[in-house]
């Protein structure tokens, strides 16, 4: 026998304008509560039955994931624009449902291809749909700087326009305003997204030495060349310098980073810093002796631990790449396990907690399959669907009395391989729909039960206009010319 059924009539019922919120006729009795502390700060309990729907949550941020779960199960045509005021039919149901992590996140990378403001509400407002709360927003690279800086205009009058990528002869780049940004952080946590923003260093940062000369190791021959907006992809050999200067000019970039996002973390990076120019620079190596430190090494660790300490006394806390593990850590700082989950297992060890992002799972600017014209890396093997679906966050070598320090993961997508939003959806879904069940769910999932009910979201997909890749295949409008640049990014240099 069929569950019973009330009907409801949304106004509006689609998450591309306006709040994003359900509406319901007057007709219909809603009522939520919250306070419901064994639900947790997330969970949620959704009842429909003939007294109408019932939202139970620990706080009010369950009760809006309660109404995402009740969009789930209305038709896919409730969500288009023109849904209007028709009624939509509700079964009879009761679900609990807590998350299992409380870092549920998507990296954007908008330095190396910049991504236009209604592109990034875009993403947000999918973001919610399913449930990720964390937008790590990586804003400054060698190859643009896309956060507005009052004190430093030429960050972005300079740093964020590239004269080409590539060798394609196209000129590139943009940047947020500081308007721009606090309406994302405010879009975003409206939907109660939290929006972690990246400024690398102290390598990835030609942009910014292209900017202001005097941050770069200006007494290394090599160094003393004019620099541009690096045009290439890669780990460009341009790093900062380790002088006061230098360290109080990101302090000052910092403080107004801070002020525009209010959440618990700032990511200063730290990945893939080459150490040739410290080695080659008299005054890298004579600030190294006066610290009394043994390895270019420490002296990252040393840099970073300054603007570390910056940011915590702000009420900050420090997220940074896994190679900050080669020194010694500011207290409190968050590693990202993005090389193998064995620096997650480190990190844990070491009394941190950690997000494990491996590459072999969720970097999904990562081709999908090894077909012709397949869009995404070229030198990477593919990351598919089911390997996506496969990810077990917390490491199995992981001593269990240390998995608590394991506070989630989040998907990451380098835009080497995306120069636009329509790229964009096809690398993020359907991939991060299966990111998200397995960062909300408890582990054991079964990939065969999972496609069919997958196969029924892709037309919630269809009616928000996501043009993902389907599942037999990508569109002939998908498929694209060999690469230009073909080499594996993190082996390749200047």
């Amino acid at each position: 026998m069929d569950a019973p059924e009330i009907s409801i009539i949304p106004k509006p019922l689609h998450i591309q304008a306006g709040s994003g919120r359900l509406m319901f006729d007057s007709a219909v009795v809603v009522n939520a509560s919250v306070g419901h502390a064994e639900l947790g700060p997330e969970g949620y309990q959704l009842t429909v039955d003939d007294n109408g729907i019932t939202f139970l949550a620990g706080t009010k941020t369950g009760i809006f994931y309660a109404e995402k779960t009740l969009m789930q199960l209305l038709p896919p045509a409730s969500l288009r624009t023109d849904a209007g005021d028709k009624a939509w039919p509700l079964p009879h149901v009761q679900i609990t449902d807590v998350p299992r992590f409380r870092w549920r996140g998507a990296m954007l990378d908008v330095a190396r291809h910049f991504l236009p403001k209604r592109d990034v509400l875009r993403f947000l407002d999918l973001m919610a749909l399913h449930k990720l709360n964390v937008l790590h927003f990586h804003l400054t690279e060698d190859q643009g700087w896309r956060i507005e800086i009052k004190q430093y205009p030429k960050l972005t009058e300079v740093g964020g326009w590239r004269r080409e990528t590539v060798g394609d002869g196209r000129p590139h780049g943009g940047f947020y305003t500081q308007d721009d940004i606090r309406e994302i952080v405010a879009y975003a946590t409206e939907r109660h997204i939290t929006v972690v923003p990246e400024i690398d260093l102290p390598g990835h940062s030609t942009a910014a030495i292209a900017a202001y000369p005097e941050l770069g190791n200006q007494d290394v021959p090599s160094a003393q060349e004019p620099r541009e907006v690096w045009t290439e992809f890669g780990i460009a050999k341009t790093v900062l310098n380790v002088e006061d200067a230098t360290i109080e000019f990101y302090k000052t970039v910092l403080d107004e980073v801070c002020e525009l996002f209010p959440g618990e973390f700032v990511c200063l990076g730290g990945d893939e810093c080459p150490k040739d120019e410290w080695k080659a620079s008299a005054r890298a190596q004579a600030r190294k002796a006066e610290l009394g430190l043994a390895t270019e090494e420490d002296l990252q660790a040393w840099f970073m631990n300054q603007l570390g300490a910056h940011v915590s006394a702000k009420g900050r806390k420090l997220l940074g790449w896994d190679e900050i593990l080669e020194g010694e850590l500011f207290p409190g700082t968050v590693v990202s396990a993005w090389r193998s989950t064995e620096y997650a297992v480190e990190a844990a060890r070491r009394g941190h907690d950690t997000l494990t992002s491996p590459t072999r799972w969720v970097y999904f600017d990562y081709r999908q399959s090894d077909a012709d014209g397949e869009p995404g890396a070229p030198w990477a093997a593919p990351t598919s669907l089911e390997q996506a679906y496969s990810f077990e966050p917390v490491p199995e070598d992981l001593p269990e009395e240390l998995a608590g320090h394991v506070i989630g993961s989040e998907a990451t997508l380098w835009s080497e391989y995306i120069p636009d939003a329509r790229i964009h959806d096809y690398q993020s879904w359907p991939r991060l729909a299966a990111f998200c069940e397995t960062v909300w769910s408890a582990p054991g999932r079964d990939y065969a039960e999972f496609l069919p009910r997958l196969t029924k979201h892709l037309e919630r997909l269809d009616a928000l206009g996501v043009e993902y890749r389907p599942l037999d295949g990508p569109h002939p409008w998908q498929k694209q010319p060999a690469p230009r640049w073909r080499e594996d990014p993190h082996e390749a240099g200047e």
